[in-house]
């Protein structure tokens, strides 16, 4: 072995414990008591190992929008919240990632330039089904749709009949394909203020768009994923596929657990996102999904812009928030409160986030596992402060917030993390050729 890290807490697959780990070429070759190596590395008394969490819902928006965020960023960023590998969303760059030829081009703006282990996800649009298998055999990890305007002319939403053209082409390839769930039909101009904001994007609009993406699961027999699930009501559909057995997984947001609309000011607009944060009740009810394993997951959706986009109003301002480095505090905050462990934030944010893109040597602590650690310090609190941030632009509504757990340390492949970028660009895992080809 050529570490060993000892901890008095390591989350792993069985639970918690006091444990070695015992690393050897970059992987976890053993997790037992009293390793010997060369270099032993031994956590405070208040540190938790966790696995490096997995976050599939990064919005990079490289190349072509890089005074949004970028490589380097979004990666320095992800490894001080203790996120190991992410997956980038193929919109808000430029060129899309909807064909090969527009991946090689995220590839290259990527290459060299990351600090975490990067994957990307392909797009569906109305115009690019016949290249979607190109797409597929260039090792995306699944393909990402709207039902509802993307935000970004470059990358239209589909209709139903489109989409369900696309599981059709995909299904024989067992393409995971992952929705943004609104129904357009459902949704109406939004005024300025916050509870116009709301009020436009009601919760029918993601439980009608909901029930679209489980009658095409129960018709097509393909894998789908609910994205950024914000509405209590729509988890009833999530249910019922859940109960039929259908391919059908779901996943919510640190922010929808965290923040609720009563306290959401009129000029706030740091906090607009789409589908938008409910109220405290709602919030409950997703809390609750978590729980009962209706909801699968907890991805953070980071979705930065630059400032100037922020401003305005809840009309005119950009949707989305950046949260990729305070997502686990921002997690783990909410969910010690409600009596859950560090082994269900682990599962919900590394563990099944891994699982659901195929990267079974990612987001746990056992013997053949990438060694990709978070060291972190649960009662450790800390107060937001939007100038200590890594993500290019500092604008979150997290900002003076405080939170508990602080990430001391993040290690990748058996080596803690620093500036310098040594993240490995990923493709989907393939039997016949390992789980991360791909430019170093």
């Amino acid at each position: 072995m050529d570490l060993v890290l000892r901890a008095a807490r390591v989350v792993t697959p069985d639970g918690e414990r006091r444990a070695d780990v015992g690393v050897a070429g970059g992987r976890v070759v053993a997790v037992a008591d009293h390793l010997d190596a060369d270099t032993v590395v031994a956590l405070a008394d208040d540190e938790v190992l966790l696995p490096g969490l997995v976050d599939t819902h990064v919005h990079v928006n490289d190349p072509g929008r890089g005074d949004w965020e970028g490589f380097a960023t979004a990666t320095r960023a992800a490894a001080a919240g203790g996120v190991t590998t992410i997956v980038d969303m193929p919109l808000n760059s430029l060129p899309p990632t909807t064909s090969a030829a527009a991946l090689e081009a995220k590839r290259d703006a990527a290459r060299g330039e990351v600090n975490v282990d990067v994957g990307f996800w392909g797009g569906i649009v109305p115009t690019n089904l016949d290249d979607l298998d190109e797409l597929h055999e260039a090792g995306v990890f699944g393909f990402k749709c709207f039902l509802i305007h993307s935000g970004v002319d470059e990358f239209p939403h589909v209709s139903e009949d489109e989409l369900r053209a696309a599981l059709l082409r995909l299904r024989p390839r067992d393409a995971l394909v992952v929705v943004h769930a609104e129904d357009p039909h459902q949704v109406t101009e939004p005024g300025p203020d916050y509870r116009a904001f709301l009020d436009s994007r009601p919760h029918r609009a993601e439980s009608h768009a909901v029930t679209t993406v489980v009658d095409l699961a129960n018709e097509t027999g393909a894998r789908l994923h609910v994205l950024h699930l914000s509405s209590g009501e729509a988890v009833r559909q999530v249910r019922t596929a859940k109960e039929l057995g259908l391919r059908l997984t779901a996943e919510t947001c640190p922010h929808y657990l965290t923040f609720v609309a009563e306290e959401i000011a009129d000029t706030a607009t740091e906090f607009k996102c789409c589908p938008p944060i409910r109220d405290a009740a709602n919030r409950e009810q997703l809390w609750r999904a978590l729980g009962e394993d209706l909801i699968d997951l907890v991805v953070t959706d980071h979705s930065p812009c630059t400032p100037e986009l922020k401003q305005g109003d809840f009309a005119t301002a950009w949707g989305g928030i950046a949260s990729l480095q305070l997502g686990l505090p921002a997690v783990w905050t909410q969910a010690r409160q409600r009596g859950y462990a560090l082994t269900d934030v682990a599962r919900w944010m590394a563990t099944r986030p891994a699982d659901l893109v195929g990267l079974t040597t990612k987001g746990r602590i056992e013997p053949g596992a990438d060694a990709d650690f978070c060291v972190f310090a649960p009662d450790e609190a800390f107060v937001v402060d939007r100038a200590a941030l890594r993500h290019r632009n500092p604008v979150t509504p997290y900002h003076g917030r405080p939170l508990a757990g602080v990430v001391r340390q993040t290690w990748l492949r058996g080596r803690p993390i620093d500036d310098r970028p040594r993240g490995r660009l990923l493709e989907r895992p393939r039997p016949d050729r390992g789980p991360d080809r791909g430019g170093a």
